[in-house]
């Protein structure tokens, strides 16, 4: 039981922490097609910045680690009762530990439960094989990359698209579709896995086993083999880029598997992974649980980075919190912002709080971060942030323009933008939206100096706390600004156009 649960720690620790071999590879290879001296380009050197940061350091890659989903492959006989207790052990260890952050909470008590656990946390999938070696792969997907997973039923209609019929054509649609809605709210570039056929639940089952693959390898189907090679040649045409700031490079692998369907049901389903795919395997021995094979780890990874020193665009201005109005209304999208002061944290549950009740602290010209960290307290009380990367901004969008409005906030952080609600009340008050770059939670660590209190932490946990930050030159986008603007309203209309032409003749 010891042992099997070290093993399994050490696959949680590293699996969080060190990017597989295969996807290393695809990062590279994106990293040297970007124009040089462009938003995206920089965004590619802050992510291979922040993956030699996390091997380095042995810490999350990302601060949302995600729902850590297991599948084994055990001989006839194993245990799996005991394999649960050995699963549950680790995950607690490494949420105390912060290589996970504590993710899992109660659908109707709104409490997270501290250490991953609880009903359908972790999720494990246990098959039986004939191999005499137990072999496990963990997958840690995280929220903002699983929001835009996205299921079709076909015959559909599609934007710029035309009719999806139930045919290999139809698919072919849905998946460049798929692509395109996700824009840079899942951090692209990302990875697809699809399924094609399935009823709903085994539809989207065998979409994320399909993550589980290398991004190498050759489909055995001939027509899948064909329609991955032909996504994987027309995608980036889309003009998506990474982090959704338009670029040369949208997609970075795409994996199709088919299952047998009902007559009256044809379905496309299909999971989107961020750049920060995280997915190792390893083989245990039967009788003592010790791995004896790792599948996908970089073993001596090579530094991503060419240099420690991130490129500059030619359009950095330094500011320092708090930000007058006249301040921000000088930005204009385009801009590279390095911020430096107090910045507070902000997500779901204190969005709602505000709209309703007082900030515990001034926020006029203030930075709002939408932020989850993954936090430590040290022997003598003091909190430490162990990751701090950007979530998914759009969620915010019932919330945030009102919020502008109430506190005189100046400067939103986040990724993926925000819709037309919030660009009007930025436009009103005289505020930005600055895109971070999503998944780079070891960069950004190292951007914050001091932790100088929460509030909300018993109520709302970790991930939600209205965290107090300082931070030295924190480096984000303007990417939405005073003047009605939005580089994310521009690069959907323009990436819609795109599909339209990639549409079959």
């Amino acid at each position: 039981m010891n042992q099997l649960q070290d093993s399994l720690l050490t696959l949680i620790v590293e699996t969080a922490t060190n990017l597989p071999a295969d996807v290393r590879r695809a990062v590279s290879r994106a990293s040297k097609k970007e124009r040089p001296a462009t938003q995206s380009a920089q965004a590619l050197s802050i992510i291979n910045r922040n993956v030699d940061m996390a091997k380095e350091n042995v810490l999350p890659i990302c601060q949302d680690t995600g729902m850590p989903t297991f599948r084994f492959h055990c001989p006839v006989g194993v245990n799996q009762i005991v394999i649960r207790r050995a699963i549950d052990e680790a995950i607690a260890e490494a949420t105390r530990t912060g290589k996970l952050r504590p993710n899992s909470v109660d659908s109707i008590t709104g409490k997270n439960s501290g250490l991953n656990l609880g009903p359908g946390t972790p999720v494990v999938h246990f098959e039986q094989w004939e191999e005499d070696e137990i072999e496990v792969m963990l997958l840690l997907k995280g929220g903002g990359c699983e929001n835009k997973n996205i299921q079709y039923s076909l015959p559909t209609e599609l934007p710029k698209l035309g009719r999806a019929d139930r045919d290999l054509e139809g698919v072919y649609k849905c998946i460049l579709h798929a692509v395109y809605q996700a824009q840079g709210q899942g951090c692209s570039s990302g990875f697809l896995g699809v399924c094609v056929g399935g009823d709903r639940t085994s539809g989207y089952s065998c979409a994320k086993e399909q993550l589980f693959r290398s991004v190498d390898d050759e489909n055995p189907v001939p027509e899948l083999a064909e329609m991955e090679s032909r996504v994987m040649a027309n995608a980036d045409k889309l003009g998506i880029g990474t982090m959704g700031f338009g670029g040369a490079v949208t997609l970075l692998g795409c994996k199709i598997a088919a299952l047998n369907r009902l007559p009256a049901s044809f379905f496309v389903s299909v999971a989107y992974n961020c750049w920060a795919y995280r997915r190792l395997g390893v083989r245990l021995d039967p009788r003592t649980c010790a791995i004896t094979k790792w599948l996908f780890r970089a073993e001596t990874p090579e530094r991503m980075a060419i240099s420690d020193d991130i490129p500059t665009t030619g359009r950095e201005i330094r500011l320092t919190t708090p930000i007058t109005e006249s301040q921000a209304r000088n930005l204009k999208v385009g801009d590279v912002v390095q911020l430096s002061g107090p910045m507070y944290t902000g997500r779901d549950a204190l969005h709602k709080y505000l709209t309703t009740h007082d900030s515990p602290v001034d926020l006029d010209g203030s930075a709002l971060y939408h932020c989850g960290p993954v936090m430590l307290k040290d022997e003598d009380g003091n909190w430490h942030v162990k990751a701090a990367g950007p979530t998914t901004s759009i969620r915010e969008e019932p919330y945030q323009a009102d919020i502008l409005r109430k506190f005189g906030v100046r400067v939103v952080i986040g990724k993926g933008g925000m819709g037309a609600r919030t660009l009007g009340a930025l436009q009103e008050v005289g505020a930005v939206y600055l895109n971070a770059i999503g998944g780079a939670a070891q960069f950004y660590a190292d951007q914050i100096t001091a932790v100088d209190g929460v509030d909300f932490l018993d109520e709302f946990g970790v991930p939600e706390a209205m965290w107090h930050f300082r931070s030295k030159d924190f480096i984000a986008v303007v990417t939405m600004d005073a003047h009605g603007n939005s580089l994310h309203a521009d690069i959907e209309i323009e990436s819609l156009e795109h599909l339209g032409e990639l549409a079959p003749a």
